[in-house]
């Protein structure tokens, strides 16, 4: 049977399923290979190993009969569902442990510390990236998925069959000519891949197995429908298949290797995917002369300024080739590079680490960038200044300095009430009775309008408090720590309120200093010296006492000059306690509600910037900088 007869009577088949579903599903039970069926890996084949044609039900010729028999045969392997022992075993390749494994557990880390503080919508390319690697992993190591891409009639399913070695996808000037992807693969054990892309058993295959197949050990190799086709459904698969596979060969031809939507909309995005894309400029026969060259350059430049890097001189990067699929020049070289690319069984990990690459490209803005968009240098975290700054603020709300003064000005006064001139002290008694605001410690209550401006000045505290801490973050953790600002901000002007009263100045006279006993004593003295004196002013007045103004005038001089200077000197030795009494009281309200606030503001502030810090490091670790 010849190829050509095996494609024609496959077609047939095909339109006579469509008509008839019962005999559809038998078809898709008799493609089932050994995978599906559990029967031996040498199920379907002759006795000399030539492979069973399942969609015909016919045997080809045995090899050593001499036939030169080309033909295609299904794949062994089937829909989804069938429990392949291949689907149950985790891949045991190296290239998913060290850095590409440290990698995933940042970003699994890193979205499960963000889950609250970001929306879902951020985290799902995320999340999608780290479910495709854990599914991809558990799949076969052995195989290597590559899509074959490109846009209507840009030939690449005469390159499909032209790798296969027979005619399997349909190339025709009908468009769009492929209207499902189809699975080919060159070893057995790919049903799985092939499951999770979505490819049904009736569009799985086999290539010729000649000698050279043996190049593409381990490849699966899927045609996909045209990128710019005019059905939706069509350019539904393309994406979605894209996502899945490990590499792709983008067939580009001399008329529409510059498109803007291939460039725009999958070129440049996957720009990251270079060591994982082929490039091929088919159709090269139709080009005379040098314009072959002409056009690789130029198609060169354009991946260039895609972002895409060239893998040139042995760098990573993606491979250009120009070929002709339909005359087989350079097919050879395709096939050779993509036997290599197989074979190193790393494609599966490389694009995952491309799409970690551009996962954390996309998170960047959420986790490295600052407010502007832009590279933050500033330090993260509150400042010593910021914190004294809020302190200074919170105390000033709570009146810490007026309560300083306060507190210094009833030291004097009490210290003037003991050390003062009895008459002075005659006349503060009559003051104090008649105005009971003077006893004990004069705090009067704060008017209405001063404690709204008190509000006032906690609010603003705790806003460039929360503005400080959140300079330099991005957007989503600067709103996380000023909401935990605000939120802590809830009661605090009440709270500082009763520290007010409970650790304000205490009512009642301040302590005495040692001293106090020898001024009272000593202005008790200049008291009764002036007694003293007036009283024999008095009795040489009346004649009791014998005439001698000196003494008794000398006593009443001493008295009334000593008084006056007994308080004078009892102020300015009371100057000095009294100034540390006040800053004592200050320090304490200012503690007091430096407490308050650090515990009902900084520390939920902190906590916030502890976590961004948590999460910038695992979003270091994703991007590869920080796993050696």
């Amino acid at each position: 049977m010849t190829a050509v007869t095996a494609v024609t009577d496959h077609t047939e088949h095909e339109h006579e399923r469509e008509d008839d579903p019962e005999r559809e599903r038998e078809h898709d039970e008799r493609s089932a290979g050994p995978e599906e069926t559990g029967a031996s890996a040498d199920t379907g084949r002759g006795s000399e190993g030539v492979w069973d044609d399942g969609l015909i039900a016919r045997r080809g010729p045995e090899r050593g009969a001499g036939s030169t028999t080309e033909g295609y045969a299904p794949t062994d392997t089937g829909s989804s569902g069938t429990g392949s022992s291949a689907a149950q075993t985790p891949s045991t390749s190296t290239a998913y442990d060290g850095p590409l494994r440290a990698r995933l557990d940042a970003l699994r880390e890193l979205v499960g510390l963000s889950r609250t503080r970001l929306d879902s919508a951020t985290l799902a390319e995320a999340g999608r990236v780290l479910d495709e690697a854990a599914a991809r992993r558990r799949l076969s190591d052995r195989h290597t998925v590559v899509a074959v891409a490109g846009a209507t009639g840009s030939g690449k399913s005469t390159l499909f069959n032209a790798l296969a070695g027979v005619t399997i996808s349909e190339a025709g000037v009908r468009r769009p000519t492929t209207a499902a992807p189809i699975g080919c693969s060159w070893t057995d054990g790919a049903a799985p891949l092939l499951d999770r892309l979505g490819i049904p058993g009736r569009l799985r295959r086999r290539p010729l197995q000649g000698p050279d197949a043996k190049t593409l050990q381990g490849l699966v190799l899927i045609d996909l429908p045209d990128h710019d086709s005019a059905v939706a459904e069509h350019r539904e698969h393309v994406d979605r298949i894209l996502g899945l596979v490990d590499a792709v060969i983008w067939v580009v031809d001399p008329e529409k290797y510059a498109d803007a939507m291939l460039h725009e909309r999958y070129l440049r995005p996957m720009a990251g995917h270079a060591e994982v894309t082929f490039v091929v400029l088919n159709q090269v026969d139709r080009l005379p002369g040098e314009a072959a060259d002409l056009v690789l350059d130029d198609l060169r430049r354009l991946l260039d300024e895609d972002g895409i890097a060239l893998g040139e001189h042995g760098e990573p990067g993606a491979t250009v080739l120009a070929l002709s699929a339909l005359t087989g020049e350079g097919v050879g070289e395709l096939r050779e590079s993509l036997g290599q690319f197989t074979q190193g069984r790393g494609a599966a990990a490389r694009r995952i680490e491309a799409d970690l690459d551009a996962a954390a490209d996309r998170l960047w803005p959420v986790y490295a960038a600052g407010p502007s968009g832009g590279r933050g240098t500033r330090r993260i975290g509150l400042s010593e200044e910021a914190r004294d700054e809020f302190a200074d603020r919170l105390a000033d709300a709570v009146g810490a300095a007026a309560a300083g003064l306060a507190a210094e000005r009833a030291w004097r006064r009490t210290a003037g009430k003991a050390c003062g001139t009895p008459w002075l002290r005659l006349w503060r008694w009559y003051e104090a009775h008649r105005s009971p605001r003077y006893v004990g410690w004069p705090v009067p209550d704060p008017p209405p309008d001063e404690e709204a401006t008190a509000r006032q000045r906690v609010e603003n505290a705790v806003r460039m408090v929360a503005d400080e801490a959140a300079s330099g973050l991005p957007t989503p953790w600067g709103q996380a720590v000023r909401e935990a600002a605000v939120r802590g901000a809830e009661g605090l002007s009440e709270a500082l309120d009763e520290l007010t009263a409970k650790a304000g100045v205490p009512r009642g006279r301040p302590p005495r200093p040692g001293w106090w006993p020898v001024a009272v004593f000593a202005q008790a003295t200049m008291t009764l010296l002036q007694v003293l004196g007036g009283l024999w002013l008095v009795a040489q007045i009346i004649g009791v006492a014998s005439p001698n103004l000196g003494v008794p005038v000398l006593l009443m001089l001493v008295g009334i000059v000593g008084g006056p200077g007994v308080e004078w000197a009892s102020r300015m030795a009371a100057r000095g306690p009294a100034r540390r009494y006040g800053l004592d009281a200050e320090r304490r309200l200012r503690e007091a509600a430096t407490g308050c606030g650090r515990a009902r503001v900084l520390d939920p502030v902190a906590a916030e910037l502890l976590r961004y810090l948590e999460v910038r490091e695992q979003y270091v670790r994703v991007t590869g900088a920080g796993v050696g």
